[in-house]
């Protein structure tokens, strides 16, 4: 609940016994609704739309409830028929009670960024992140930019990542899943057309990779499109509620993150007890550890491009632990590097 529903539950019951003894019999639609009205009874009528112009029981969709507003984290109401899925209509909009702010689909995925629905305002990305945001990345990305990584890095090839992937992934079998920094989707539909996941969100930054996945999807007759969605969003904010995630994948990502502190923090945040965080990237240990000048290089690296660059499997396991995260494990394969560590529960 935000700040301003618990001020209406300390007016309605000053010692609080309300809010502990109903709201966490609430359903989630009996939630929102109660929500509005008591911000209503504390601000004073007219301060507010009317509830059936905010809520209106026929078009909110409760069904998924991990989605949250990138600024405040508080629930977003959905008003639309489609639920959270790849075939939701355009114009789909969600909305931040707190934040009284709209989030609104389009015809390939959500926009649920800070800056989402922004007129003049923008920021300057690194040349990490805007790479992949160009159309000819995108279509080139699994028409041989991905297969590059196996003889240039050690990746053993998708499908044999995915093998191990779902290795790591068995206590979390059957729950949700969030495919950060999904690009094209490789491995979002993947996960989607096994049925191991109850829901899949493939998560980019990149409005072109999301188009590409969309597309990608679409041309599957056969795709499982009720239980993916594609969600475009910032990984260091990422919009889901606190502990409602059970797993989060990020392939060759790592790498490419501005900061993996910041990105790893909000994972661990998302992830609920025992949620499982799996990722892929590279490291430059071995003969390149003798490198004399390596790590200042690496700095000026990070700084023009974005990009990290790691030296050690000891990095990797220090930036888990740093982030809340616990039981580290590794598999490597030459550069490669798999990693895997969980929310303590």
């Amino acid at each position: 609940m935000g700040e301003h529903t618990l001020r209406a539950f300390e007016k309605f019951n000053g010692d609080g016994h309300f809010e502990q003894l109903t709201w966490r019999y609430c359903t989630e639609s009996t939630r929102l609704q109660l929500e509005v009205l008591l911000l209503q009874a504390l601000v004073g009528p007219g301060y507010l739309q009317p509830l059936d112009s905010i809520i209106d029981d026929n078009k909110v969709n409760t069904r998924n409830t991990i989605l949250a507003c990138p600024i405040c984290y508080e629930p977003l109401i959905w008003n639309g028929d489609a639920g959270l899925s790849v075939d939701f209509p355009p114009g789909s909009i969600l909305k931040c009670c707190t934040c009284r702010k709209d989030y609104f689909g389009n015809e390939t995925h959500l926009d649920l960024t800070v800056a989402s629905g922004a007129k003049a305002y923008g920021e300057p990305r690194p040349v990490s992140t805007e790479l992949f945001r160009f159309p000819v990345v995108s279509f080139l990305y699994e028409r041989g930019w991905r297969q590059s990584f196996s003889p240039l890095g050690g990746f053993p090839g998708p499908e044999k990542e995915f093998e191990m992937v779902k290795d790591y992934l068995k206590p979390v079998l059957g729950g949700n899943i969030v495919d950060a920094s999904c690009g094209s989707g490789l491995f979002s539909r993947l996960f989607a057309k096994s049925g191991l996941f109850s829901l899949v969100v493939a998560l980019d930054f990149s409005e072109n990779m999301l188009k590409q996945c969309n597309e990608f999807i679409k041309q599957d007759d056969n795709f499982p499109i009720e239980n993916i969605s594609l969600v475009r969003a910032d990984i260091s904010r990422l919009p889901f509620a606190s502990g409602s995630v059970d797993a989060v994948h990020a392939g060759a990502a790592l790498h490419c993150w501005p900061s993996p502190s910041a990105a790893v923090a909000e994972i661990s945040r998302v992830l609920r007890p025992g949620g499982v965080f799996v990722a892929t990237t590279y490291i430059l240990d071995g003969p390149f550890s003798f490198f004399p000048l390596l790590r200042p290089l690496r700095q000026n690296i990070s700084q023009i491009s974005g990009s990290h660059i790691f030296l050690s499997e000891r990095e990797l396991e220090d930036l888990c632990l740093t982030c809340g995260l616990v039981g580290f494990t590794r598999v490597r394969n030459g550069r490669f590097v798999m990693i895997s560590a969980t929310r303590p529960n």
